[in-house]
């Protein structure tokens, strides 16, 4: 399994078909900046943070925009659990978490409330093993239609209109805005690789470099430029590869 640890995130790709990858960052993996950049994302995750002693744990959905948050110094850890386009709480959808969180009504150390039922607080080096259990109880489910669709593989079996109202209602998006965002953090991603603009926007399907700004723009809140500016005090939320396809 490989691990990655950049801008003091670790993180790891998962096995299991609800998890897209697991993270941790703050005093485990290096000095906390003092601001973090949160891209858009078309996952929802579990996270799970540490800050002076009190624990918190909160489901977050989708983000559609750009967010800046300051970032606590000193003791802190966050660990994160981002979920494959699929799945979801059953009990919970994900629809109503887009742009938003809802917190654990209560927390220790060791668990936390979810749904009315207290878990034990899962850890960076054992997610697989939270998530199965909530499998096993019934309240993480996953839709294997809206990956395969999202991966650009067609299908016969179900309508258009029955495609459309699978993926917003297992991912709280549409196809073509799962696409537009994931095509902006991969271009992100290539950026950060050195890649010239011009090229990044050729290899991910923009029309042009200023299709490639505006999407940024909207995305990132940053222009390429900035982008690959390096800055001490600010770090970019995670950004991996996915399976979906961004081309139309």
């Amino acid at each position: 399994m490989s691990l990655e640890v950049a801008g003091g995130v670790e993180q790891r790709p998962s096995e299991s078909p609800y998890v897209e990858r697991v993270y941790r960052a703050g005093d485990v993996a290096g000095a906390v900046p003092a601001r973090m950049r949160s891209v858009a994302n078309s996952n929802w995750e579990l996270v799970v943070w540490r800050d002076r002693g009190e624990t918190h744990v909160a489901v977050r959905g989708p983000e559609t925009g750009p967010t800046v948050l300051e970032l606590g110094r000193g003791e802190s850890e966050t660990v994160g659990i981002i979920f494959r386009h699929g799945a979801f709480l059953s009990p919970l959808p994900v629809p109503k978490l887009v742009d938003t969180a809802v917190s654990s009504p209560h927390t220790t150390a060791r668990s936390f409330v979810l749904q009315g039922e207290e878990w034990e607080t899962p850890a960076y080096d054992n997610a697989e093993v939270f998530v199965d259990r909530l499998v096993r109880a019934g309240l993480l489910v996953r839709d294997p239609l809206v990956t395969d669709v999202l991966r650009g593989d067609a299908t016969t079996l179900v309508t258009p209109r029955s495609v459309q109202r699978r993926v917003a209602a297992a991912t709280g998006l549409t196809q073509g805005a799962i696409r537009q965002i994931e095509r902006a953090r991969q271009a992100v991603l290539l950026l950060g690789r050195g890649m010239a603009a011009v090229e990044v926007a050729q290899r991910v399907g923009y029309h042009d470099q200023p299709h490639l700004a505006r999407s940024l723009t909207r995305f990132t809140g940053r222009t390429a430029s900035q982008l690959r500016q390096a800055d001490g005090d600010e770090v970019l939320s995670l950004l991996y590869k996915t399976e979906v396809a961004v081309r139309p």
